[in-house]
């Protein structure tokens, strides 16, 4: 068995593990939306789950009063990115599901504006009735598609996060050329663009999207998720030195002031990839073909 063929045997035992965690977990809700099933569960320790399909990825986990909560690592992550743009003054996040992020965002930089953008009503709604998500003047929730969303905007964002998955990965066209350089245009020259994708062994596109995002902005880096199969994208619309140490001290101070219950230094620490791979590996994804790897 070479190393990829071990890595993915390893990844369907634990979704396995999963999907009978989950068959455990009482069943609070349960739709076919118009783009696919929206299924939330509750477990014994009253943690919130939602899902695209019976046993799939976790998609958001919520502990209900306790926007602090954040189960998936790779919310952490992220939100180490943001110590890549001075503090942000709008906020673009496509991709809703349980609102675990916008309401993170919300606490923790409460004079920003963010929108929040899902293609699907149905998942609004539920992450509103089951999952504490609550919009004011400065969070805002937008049922549209993301693509068209951020080509319609006019006014740029200082920090997009693109985190828009269906049961298995993000939706081709949010992985191309032709939307990156859209997003590149919606956030302004200080500011960040934070990308959650599927790492290689679950993920054949893998080097594809990383190409795709090089090719659209200025400068790239990419941090490995601690204990999950998530890769988190760092990408800026200029050119600006991004070393594992700049970076780390950058992110733990932004984690400071902010007060977040975690160390995002540490976690750039840990998963920094001096680059998100070498100019010869995948292929650029466009539009007339954005899914063969």
């Amino acid at each position: 068995m070479n190393r990829r063929q071990f890595l993915l045997a390893a990844w369907f035992a634990f979704a396995a593990l999963a999907a009978g965690a989950c068959a455990a977990d009482t069943v609070l809700y349960e739709k076919a939306s118009r783009y696919g099933d929206i299924i939330v569960t509750e477990d014994e320790s009253g943690l919130r789950t939602l899902r695209f399909e019976k046993g799939g990825a976790r998609q958001s986990v919520v502990k209900p009063g306790d926007p602090d909560y954040l189960e998936l690592p790779y919310t952490r992550v992220a939100l180490a990115g943001l110590a890549l743009c001075a503090e942000p003054r709008r906020v673009l996040i496509v991709g809703l599901g349980g609102g675990t992020l916008a309401m993170f965002l919300h606490r923790h930089y409460p004079q920003a504006v963010i929108d929040v953008v899902d293609i699907d009503a149905d998942v609004v709604q539920a992450a509103r009735r089951f999952f504490g998500f609550r919009e004011d003047e400065r969070l805002r929730a937008h049922v549209a598609d993301g693509r068209e969303f951020i080509e319609k905007t006019a006014l740029p964002y200082d920090a997009v996060f693109l985190d828009a998955f269906g049961a298995n990965s993000v939706p081709p066209h949010l992985t191309t050329i032709e939307f990156l350089r859209a997003v590149r245009r919606a956030v302004t020259p200080g500011g960040i663009v934070i990308g959650n994708v599927w790492g290689r062994y679950a993920n054949s596109l893998y080097d594809s999207m990383t190409r795709t995002y090089r090719e659209a902005f200025a400068a790239v880096a990419v941090v490995d998720v601690r204990d999950s199969g998530n890769k988190i994208v760092l990408a800026l619309p200029r050119r600006q030195p991004l070393d594992r140490a700049g970076l780390a001290a950058l992110a733990r101070r932004t984690s400071a002031a902010h007060h977040f219950p975690f160390d995002a230094g540490e976690l750039i620490d840990y998963g920094y990839e001096r680059s998100a791979g070498s100019a010869a590996e995948g292929r650029v994804l466009t539009d007339a073909n954005p899914k063969q790897p």
